[in-house]
């Protein structure tokens, strides 16, 4: 199902589009444009929480990933 988004451009844009509109269908543009928007605006959303959740970690002491290491290589 669809609904109707519409919003208001200069006149002088609308102009400009009508002598394209052989050219160019305005409507599958605008929707593949906002789709692409909206990937790209969740990547950033899951990317911010990713870095709170990483940030609210405790830190780890200094050296402990090559003492880690080392205790996985001697097994």
């Amino acid at each position: 199902m669809s609904v109707v988004f519409s919003i208001r451009i200069p006149r002088k844009l609308k102009e400009e589009m009508e002598e394209l509109k052989d050219l160019v269908d305005w409507r599958s543009e605008i929707i593949a444009f906002i789709e692409e928007r909206v990937r790209m605006y969740k990547r950033m959303k899951a990317l911010q929480e990713i870095t709170r959740m990483l940030e609210e970690l405790p830190e780890t002491p200094r050296g402990m990933a090559d003492f880690q290491l080392h205790e996985l290589d001697s097994r």
